[in-house]
């Protein structure tokens, strides 16, 4: 993309006022979606991020310039800008770069470039007339199929020069019933880091038929009471509520400037011992995977809760540098117009030893959150608020009638404290997640868990 020369004159360049860290991040990313609705093809898409972003630190202050001509002049006018802008001084870093390659553990069978339109929007049709035809009360159906190739260079005053191809695929259907009560929505939407082999595996139209019968579930269900009661979120897409509640809180964006509900306390128990919770950048092929993060850090796995201790945070090297801790390969950008900062990657609640039908037998008289929706956070004080998109009530540790309207309250540091049954069947999620540095894409996961009291929102 950049050669290893032309990125040590820039480097050199962006250290001329004094900085003591230099980082040059270049990116070309090609995006490919194709949208169908009211049973023909909409939109079909391509675009483009293409250019390079400089940084430079000098002690806890740091300055960014980015640009779209990635010229080598145009380079070393925009290094010029961020050294400029850092303050008056002179170089004491003699870079020299040396290439790092990190191996890649996600191979790429069929590249999504490699395979044209037809091919692909065959694809999403089966999604979509699975979705269609599953029911007389679907209103409506959208589908999209998407594929991402970004390629980005990391070099940094430190001596790295590393790349990375990221190939990513997923499918999303989204469905709408109406039983003459109020229409209803459903989504199916796996994602792998892979090309459209993904397609061996991940039936589109079982992604349709998943879609479908969730919006037709949840228009003949009446409306979930609401109270103070145990709830078992089901495995998969339920890691939102640590993943938002929790993870963010761990994250050195907030644990480094205070504001986290759980600074200060490594080493101390914060969560039911039955918790052992993981950010794993390295899972082969996973949706949030990388090689290398966006600072030049190789991926890590990460374990941030070991039987109820905190043992880890999420760290990238700005935060690091503020909290005297080493990176931990958690820096993530959307682009090269983005500050990168810590973020998630691959997050998890590991595997425990209780049985499924043990956990909802357990539960006298709850709620039993089969897929979990959107929701917000604080993550200074980790109260959160999270949809049900689909829930069941439990009666005498059965599954009993589907339930809509049902939201889930509470706080991030009790929530981890009430988890007290974990089960086996260790699932993913696909999701993508936005804070200061854009939107990336993240995994979230777990097994079925019980939380022994939580607020439920409904009727």
């Amino acid at each position: 993309m950049i050669s290893r020369e032309v990125c040590q004159r820039v480097l050199s360049k962006a250290v001329s006022t004094g900085a003591d860290y230099a980082e040059l991040f270049a990116e070309n990313t090609v995006n490919h979606s194709i949208n169908m609705i009211a049973s023909k093809v909409d939109a079909i898409k391509d675009g483009v991020i293409a250019g390079a972003a400089i940084r430079v630190y000098k002690g806890l202050r740091s300055v960014m310039a980015s640009t779209v001509d990635t010229s080598e002049a145009g380079l070393l006018r925009c290094a010029e800008q961020a050294a400029e802008a850092l303050g008056q001084g002179t170089a004491e870093i003699d870079i020299v770069l040396k290439e790092r390659i990190f191996g890649d553990i996600h191979p790429v069978k069929i590249v999504p470039s490699s395979i044209g339109n037809k091919e692909k929007v065959a694809i999403l049709k089966e999604g979509y007339f699975a979705a269609k035809d599953y029911d007389q009360s679907i209103t409506q159906v959208s589908g999209t199929l998407m594929d991402v190739d970004h390629n980005i260079l990391i070099a940094n005053s430190e001596g790295i020069y590393a790349q990375d191809r990221q190939v990513r695929t997923r499918i999303a259907i989204n469905a709408v019933a109406d039983k003459g009560d109020g229409a209803q929505t459903g989504s199916c939407a796996p994602g792998r880091r892979m090309g459209l082999e993904m397609f061996d595996f991940i039936d589109p139209k079982n992604v349709g038929i998943h879609a479908a019968k969730q919006a037709v579930t949840m228009a003949g269900a009446g409306y979930c009471p609401a109270g103070v009661m145990p709830v078992a979120i089901d495995n998969g897409f339920g890691g939102v509520i640590f993943h938002e509640a929790c993870g963010h809180s761990l994250e050195a964006s907030s644990v480094a400037y205070g504001r986290s509900q759980f600074v200060g306390k490594l080493g101390q128990k914060i969560a039911n011992e039955k918790v052992t919770a993981i950010d794993d950048g390295t899972i082969a092929n996973a949706w949030g995977s990388i090689n290398v993060d966006d600072e030049g850090t190789p991926a890590q796995k990460n374990v941030l809760i070991e039987n109820g201790v905190l043992k880890s945070y999420m760290i990238d090297k700005m935060g690091g540098r503020r909290m005297g801790m080493a990176s931990t390969g958690n820096a993530r950008r959307q682009s090269y117009a983005y500050t990168p900062t810590s973020r998630m990657t691959n997050t998890y609640i590991a595997a425990g030893e209780d049985k499924n039908e043990d956990i909802i037998a357990s539960i006298e008289y709850g709620l039993y959150a089969k897929e979990m929706g959107g929701g917000s956070v604080n993550p200074v004080t980790g109260e959160f608020n999270f949809s049900v998109n689909e829930g069941y009530m439990v009666r005498n540790g059965k599954i009993c009638e589907p339930v809509r309207g049902a939201s889930l309250v509470g706080k991030g540091s009790e929530v981890i404290q009430n988890i007290d049954m974990v089960g086996t069947d260790l699932d993913m999620g696909q999701g993508m997640c936005g804070s200061s540095s854009g939107s990336v894409p993240t995994n979230v996961g777990q097994p079925l868990i019980r939380v022994s009291t939580i607020t439920v929102g409904g009727r």
